[in-house]
């Protein structure tokens, strides 16, 4: 794949933002399918460090709320800033999103998230009761989720367990598991659900980074983790 939009981001400020496999690139395969008009407000939900909040509102002119529990709003408005992000267009708010979040209910056209939704929305009533009331109705969710091919807790590879904890991998499952999950939401159409392309990209571009915890998860892709983990897009509607 060719990633015109990850790839107008210096390495360096990708290097220093990213906290796994290249969030930029799997937002932008994410998006390849979706109407999202300029200047639609935008949910990106456990935005982390902001860069995909940067993309969202830079790259497609989205007027974006960058949601994270974990990151601090001020320094999250800095970075925007550095961007030479217009701030009327990425705002950052600290929010818990298994809580609920601090907007009225429709406020939003869509919700992006990003290698997040499978630490909150593994609770069957989380998307019906704390997600999608925020979301217009007829908007849109795109989801990336760190996932597996098969499910393999019962018997997990040693591959995996080389830099991954069983705790770890707990939060991960594959397509039939998610698809399971989010059918028992009424009021939301499943339009598309697959693994992505860009995965193994994504991935290189992780752990070559100089990080801890980068270097940390090389064993396990070296002993071949990636033949048992992929990334599951998910594009919802509400209806």
């Amino acid at each position: 794949m060719h990633f015109p939009k990850a790839n107008s981001f210096e390495s360096a400020i990708v290097q220093s933002k990213i906290m796994g496999p290249t969030p930029l690139k799997l937002c932008e395969e994410l998006l390849l399918e979706a109407d999202l008009p300029a200047g639609s407000r935008i949910c990106d939900l456990g935005s982390g460090t902001g860069i995909t909040s940067v993309m969202l509102a830079r790259e497609y002119g989205l007027d974006t709320y960058a949601v994270d529990l974990w990151s601090d709003p001020a320094e999250n408005h800095a970075f925007f800033r550095s961007m030479k992000v217009p701030e009327q267009g990425i705002h950052p708010v600290k929010a818990d999103a298994t809580q609920g979040l601090p907007f009225p209910h429709g406020f939003f056209d869509a919700v992006v998230s990003i290698d997040s939704y499978n630490y909150y929305g593994r609770d069957a009533h989380y998307l019906g009761e704390k997600l999608l009331p925020y979301v217009k109705q007829g908007g849109m969710l795109y989801l990336s989720i760190p996932g597996m091919v098969r499910d393999c807790h019962d018997d997990l590879p040693a591959c995996l367990l080389e830099s991954l904890t069983p705790e770890q991998l707990a939060y991960m499952h594959d397509i039939p598991w998610w698809r399971s999950m989010i059918g028992q939401t009424p009021g939301v159409q499943i339009l598309d659900m697959h693994p992505m392309t860009s995965t193994a990209e994504a991935w290189a571009d992780w752990v070559a980074c100089d990080n801890p915890y980068a270097a940390g998860d090389r064993a396990a892709v070296k002993a071949g983790a990636l033949e048992c983990l992929n990334t599951i897009a998910i594009t919802l509607r509400k209806q």
